[in-house]
């Protein structure tokens, strides 16, 4: 019985220690400050905000780094503020046990650039205002013309469409909505425009348009005509 009491005893101080000690170390971490801070951008993506901004969203309004505690870090408040710079989708900030702050970001993808009343910004993937950077500019098509609430969201997934595709990424350079709604495209490398009419059917008829060009390249015509019409589902019609 005495044994069995004495165990317990142990046992008891051994848990008493454990927290102590557990408590003691949180402690003293939760008012360790900081070493560094660094920025991680994940995508493909080139960085249209600079670290130095995200940086500073980090900090907040401390000189620097290396002067804030752990206990005063909140990292849902950090994460919201950078989420909410126009050029980034999301992020995650944590804090690494040898006190590194560290913010993985991932940025918008702008999949257009329209030209609207002198102003002039991108498209994001999901379909809202991205700002232009004076970091690094995208390589989309310029889109100008008729884009209103009625047409924005069929206008999005036709963009969609195109970044998606490497073909027609690397091709389509310009978008011009007329007032009617009907859109002409120009392609990169010849001066022939695309009559390509209204959004219906786009997936079909950028299909017909991809296997028009393929043979054309083969048979070399593709100079030679100055618009290709896409109006049309069931088949390609060019004017030379």
């Amino acid at each position: 019985m005495k044994l069995f009491n004495w165990t317990n005893v142990r046992l008891v101080l051994m848990f008493v220690l454990v927290i102590f000690l557990f408590s003691f170390t949180s402690k003293r971490n939760e008012n360790r400050k900081l070493k560094q801070s660094t920025v991680t951008f994940v995508g493909v993506n080139s960085p249209f905000v600079k670290q130095e901004i995200v940086n500073k969203l980090l900090i907040e309004n401390s000189d620097n780094v290396r002067s804030i505690q752990k206990v005063n870090l909140d990292l849902n408040k950090l994460e919201t503020t950078i989420d909410s710079h126009a050029m980034i989708k999301k992020s995650e900030v944590y804090v690494t046990i040898d006190g590194v702050l560290k913010a993985v970001v991932e940025q918008k993808t702008p999949i257009a650039r329209v030209f609207d009343n002198g102003k002039s910004f991108y498209i994001d993937y999901q379909g809202g205002k991205m700002p232009l950077s004076d970091n690094f500019t995208a390589r989309v098509p310029l889109v100008s013309g008729a884009r209103n609430k009625k047409n924005s969201e069929e206008l999005t997934k036709l963009f969609r469409v195109i970044y998606d595709d490497e073909f027609l990424k690397k091709n389509i350079i310009g978008i011009q909505i007329m007032p009617n709604g009907s859109l002409i495209m120009h392609n990169r490398n010849f001066d022939y425009q695309i009559d390509f009419g209204s959004l219906n059917f786009a997936v079909l008829k950028f299909r017909n348009y991809k296997a028009f060009f393929q043979k054309a390249v083969l048979d070399g015509s593709l100079y030679k005509y100055k618009k290709i019409d896409l109006r049309f589902t069931d088949q390609v019609v060019c004017t030379k």
